[in-house]
């Protein structure tokens, strides 16, 4: 603040500048929902290389058609994912730790850290050698999880509640075990500290059941409860979502699919729908009419959908070839040609090569990508010696009789970036003078960022005044909006759409006749 003058001299003052930065959102973190064998319930967990999802999640594992999902999409080139796992009737590992004390405060129970049959193979020994020896309420606790040999070694734990190593606070922070609560949430301890046992767990655990859509969106409260896939709230931001096939059948339910599109439009995310496996649709004729059916669970403006399913190698099978759901290699495209060209570079052509990915479940011609084409299905086609690649950028919402303006996917995420990255970028505005040099500084912050991405081919023009513009003044914002303690905000800008058909013209031409 300006300082007070009372002595004759020079005074400083740093006025400031009005410039503040607009930073870019991320435009390629994916949400994946699914069974994991391990890992946080419900609790949305950012993974950055199949490394860390193998030793949070537990890796691949057939029951999951997520966790191949998930490696297909690092391997692709995805370089964040986040993971939300879902059970139905996955249980925990218990086992009682017996004290010299008697019922009902004569064992101390621990069970796995979270649901499972991984808790199975934990091992858990006690000894008393303590830095006070000889005190009944503290005690040592080793973990050993003899699936992955991680260690845990937990020092000098107390049954004291007061006491700052209280067992039940310093378990909370491990990845194995946890103390027991009561059905009030309170931990459940013995008077006296546990005898010395080394042992293994002996309660036998479950991995539950194929999930349904109780689990992901149509249980009671979800949304309001963060459960299933609306845990998402819970994270600040997501770009793309997956729900890979959950179903024994290799389906996902109509009503989830429905659901998710509707959340991806809340959260300015894009939704990649799988197809059906190929005994659904076994070709061409059964997709189009699927697609073109008034039962098709969304025509959703952020949602898209590749066909066909893609055939790859089982690692766990012995390498077996198997049909796979494809939503992992797209995403893993989408996220390497937003970090090699950008979001409003359509993720398909020869550069869209599905890498580990050798075969397709269904050979489509020419004629047939024509015909799922123009009712917005994009199809995966194999190209001698560059692969199988991404063939189509549609949305939902690009069949041709629609003529929607959010035809195609670059133009739709671009414009999803744009909001996203400009409300968080606007959050000053908030409760500061609403007159002319607000509306300054807005053109000058939202300008600059606008220009930037210009700069980097973001938008069709020769010139900025062609490409976007930013408008905030007294013609947007009325000194009725004022009164309301309104400030509008007009930003536009001209998409790059893709070039979707080449067409050349070749002509002959006689030659030259000497006259």
């Amino acid at each position: 603040m300006p300082e007070t003058p009372t002595y004759p001299g020079v005074y400083i003052e740093e006025i400031s500048s009005g410039v503040r930065t607009i930073t870019g959102v991320a435009t390629s973190i994916t949400a994946f929902v699914g069974r994991t064998l391990r890992g946080p319930v419900e609790d949305p967990t950012m993974v950055n290389n199949f490394g860390e999802f193998e030793r949070v999640f537990g890796g691949l594992w057939l029951d999951s058609a997520m966790s191949f999902a998930v490696r297909d999409f690092f391997v692709n080139g995805g370089s964040q994912a986040l993971i939300v796992r879902l059970h139905r009737g996955a249980s925990t590992a218990q086992y009682d730790l017996p004290t010299t004390g008697v019922a009902p405060n004569d064992k101390l129970t621990l069970i796995s850290a979270n649901p499972g049959s991984w808790g199975s193979k934990l091992s858990i020994a006690v000894d008393h050698k303590t830095k006070k020896p000889g005190d009944t309420n503290l005690f040592n606790v080793f973990v050993t999880d003899t699936g992955t040999g991680v260690v845990e070694n937990h020092l000098n734990v107390s049954l004291l509640t007061s006491d700052p190593r209280f067992v039940g606070r310093v378990l909370e922070t491990s990845s194995l075990v946890r103390v027991k609560k009561n059905s009030s949430g309170v931990y459940v301890v013995p008077n006296v500290y546990p005898t010395e046992v080394t042992t293994t767990i002996l309660v036998a655990t479950l991995d539950g059941n194929s999930l349904t859509s109780a689990e992901i969106t149509t249980g009671v409260n979800m949304e309001d409860n963060k459960r299933g896939l609306f845990a998402l709230a819970k994270t600040d931001l997501f770009n793309i979502l997956c729900i890979p096939p959950y179903l024994d059948d290799g389906n996902v339910d109509n009503q989830v699919i429905t659901d998710a599109a509707v959340y991806c439009e809340k959260r300015r995310a894009f939704y990649i729908l799988d197809p059906k496996p190929k005994l659904d649709w076994p070709d061409k004729a059964t997709a189009k009419a699927a697609i073109s059916g008034v039962s098709f669970p969304t025509s959703s403006k952020n949602a898209a959908i590749f066909f066909p399913r893609v055939k790859k190698a089982n690692a766990l099978r012995e390498n077996q070839i198997e049909e796979f759901a494809p939503c992992g290699v797209v995403a893993g495209i989408f996220a390497r040609t937003d970090a090699q060209r950008g979001v409003w570079k359509a993720p398909a052509g020869l550069d869209a090569t599905m890498t580990g990915v050798p075969e397709l479940a269904i050979s489509l011609t020419d004629k047939e990508i024509g015909e799922l084409n123009q009712l917005g299905m994009n199809c995966l086609k194999p190209f001698p010696s560059v692969g199988n690649v991404v063939w189509g950028a549609r949305t939902l919402q690009g069949k041709d009789i629609l003529a929607s303006e959010w035809k195609y996917i670059p133009v739709r995420r671009l414009a999803l970036f744009l909001e996203e990255s400009l409300y968080r970028g606007t959050q000053w505005v908030v409760f500061e003078p609403n007159d002319e040099p607000l509306w300054a500084q807005i053109r000058l912050n939202l300008g600059a960022f606008m220009h930037d991405l210009f700069r980097q081919g973001a938008f069709q023009g020769s010139s900025p005044r062609d490409a976007y513009f930013v408008k905030c003044d007294k013609e947007t914002t009325t000194q009725n909006d004022i009164n309301s303690g309104v400030v509008n905000i007009l930003v536009g800008f001209a998409p790059l759409k893709p070039a979707e058909f080449v067409m050349l013209k070749i002509q002959q031409i006689a030659g030259q006749i000497q006259a």
